[in-house]
């Protein structure tokens, strides 16, 4: 039987955001650069960035897409991100 889904932590929120950021300027992006890359607002990008959006299941998936990885390196916030 499938667990319950919970909700997402304030320091999950915060982790996200400080990967997404990580692997963001790794790749020489900026903000702009990858919303557009992405499909997805620029204020969307930065309010996930700075933790003032919690990031949905499709954004977080776009993201680990967009950047190669698996989607449990990006929302496990004990696992760190490689910056390329």
């Amino acid at each position: 039987m499938s667990q319950p889904m919970r909700n997402i932590t304030a320091r999950e929120v915060k982790r996200f955001g400080e990967k997404l950021k990580t692997l963001r300027t790794s790749r020489g992006m900026s903000v702009r650069d990858l919303a557009s890359a992405m499909g997805a607002a620029r204020s969307t990008i930065s309010s996930v960035e700075t933790s003032r959006m919690q990031p949905t299941i499709d954004f977080a998936y776009k993201v680990a897409t967009y950047f190669q990885i698996s989607t449990d390196d990006l929302l496990d916030d004990t696992r760190e991100v490689m910056a390329s």
